[in-house]
């Protein structure tokens, strides 16, 4: 019998345990060590953020969830990992052994980079977390009593620009209803070359679609920017040039202000030597496998992935849930063939699908695979993506709440979109030399 711990009970870690008991039945101990008891939908964070979801209709208990397929977990998080020893140290002092470690942590939230920045010490809101929604709708509640200007967007080396675009314009949906957004100017600034390169060098026409849907709904923007720091009601953003020089600074007012940091791994898996490049992001194959630590595999937002094309002000890749899927896919197939004795071959694909909310429209980008040139390069706009990811919403959750392990990316996002399953695009076994593919 093989132990697998499972780092992190967020959409990877959670969609992995499960899908490690569906594929290797109950002749293995799977464990998950979660940050604290609760599994939560982050992609609905923005609509907690506005009030239109409370924590309760978006997370779950993880620990009652997973025990339904007799799987364990410890909500007080990894501390330390000893490689060489093959144990996670859990913050309540428990100690867990493996034979296999899934790190599927998600990022640590780099606030402290841009001073001034983030929710507690800083002055700006996150949708990064639950907890940080919850405070940002708190605020929001307090700033709709004496309205002002609001700014939006993601700083230098943010890789998640999608959860920004959907804030601004979901807020901008929010305040027409409420009859307040002439008494809000909104601007939107971003470390991206242009409006609408998503961390993916564009998918499609997005820069057009996207420029078009922030002019029709008044929100001014700044692109090529680096947030320099945070005061009390005033965000300071040097636009940079197309050589990433200095080319203006803009000192934007605002009476509520949500700015993504960039990420970096989380200091467990930072601290494991060898596992991870400086930024503690963990180093894999197309195995999803570590280089350095054969038995530790990692998927989602905590791997190390080269950012598409180099940009005047950094920007990251993003990884999104049909990324993680086939990630979380390729691990547990490698994992079962090791299991059997036979070679961990199997390749994941990273490609890009996302459905963005805009409050009443959506915005739907495929990019298959996520670096160009592309198989699949697809973006549309439209009310029915707004109902789509509400969908998606219910359905993701009812799929952690019964502990299914249905490729949901796979089965309900390409089916929506009308894009046909394609065989290299679905994570795939290596054909051994000499072989006829």
């Amino acid at each position: 019998m093989a132990n697998i711990v499972v780092i992190g009970a967020g959409l990877g870690g959670m969609s992995a345990a499960f899908e490690l008991r569906e594929t290797l039945g109950r002749g293995h101990a799977v464990t998950v060590v979660g940050e604290g008891p609760r599994f939560a939908f982050t992609p609905s964070n923005p609509w907690l953020a506005v009030g239109w979801r409370t924590p309760e209709q978006t997370s779950l208990d993880a620990g009652e969830s997973l025990a339904r397929k007799d799987i364990g977990f410890n909500g007080s998080g990894a501390v330390r990992i000893d490689a060489s020893a093959r144990q996670v140290h859990a913050g309540d002092g428990t100690v867990l052994d493996y034979d296999y470690l899934l790190v599927c942590t998600g990022p640590k939230l780099a606030f402290e980079e841009v001073p001034g920045s983030g929710p507690g010490q800083g002055y700006t809101q996150s949708v990064c977390t639950l907890d940080h929604a919850r405070h940002a709708w708190d605020q929001y509640q307090r700033f709709l009593e004496d309205p002002g200007p609001i700014v939006v967007g993601a700083v230098q080396g943010a890789s998640c620009f999608g959860p920004a675009y959907e804030f601004a314009m979901i807020l901008d949906a929010d305040l027409r209803k409420r009859k307040l957004r002439d008494r809000v100017p909104m601007t939107f600034i971003s470390s991206e070359p242009y409006i609408g390169h998503m961390g993916l060098g564009g998918v499609g026409d997005s820069k057009g679609l996207m420029e078009s849907e922030l002019r029709q709904r008044h929100i001014h923007w700044i692109v090529n920017a680096k947030v320099a720091e945070v005061r009390p009601g005033e965000v300071v953003a040097v636009e940079q040039d197309a050589q990433g020089q200095p080319l203006r600074e803009h000192a934007v007012p605002f009476k509520y202000a949500m700015l993504l940091p960039a990420f970096k791994g989380v200091d467990a898996v930072a601290a494991v030597e060898g596992l991870c490049n400086p930024r503690g992001f963990v180093i894999v194959d197309k195995h999803q496998r570590s280089p350095t630590h054969p038995r530790i595999f990692a998927a989602g937002v905590c791997v190390a992935i080269p950012p598409v094309e180099a940009t005047p002000v950094p920007t990251g890749a993003p990884k999104t849930g049909f990324m993680i899927e086939s990630m979380v896919t390729t691990i547990v197939r490698n994992i079962q063939a090791e299991l059997a004795g036979k070679p961990a071959t199997f390749e994941g694909t990273w490609n890009a699908v996302c459905l963005a909310d805009m409050g009443d429209t959506g915005a739907a980008f495929v990019a298959l695979p996520q670096i160009p040139p592309r198989n699949v390069t697809w973006t549309k706009i439209g009310m029915w993506v707004h109902v789509a990811k509400v969908a998606f919403e219910k359905y993701f959750l009812y799929k952690m709440r019964h502990g299914t392990s249905e490729p949901v990316y796979e089965k309900y996002i390409l089916g929506l979109l009308g894009i046909e399953r394609l065989k290299h695009d679905q994570p795939r076994q290596q054909q051994p030399k000499g072989d006829t593919p």
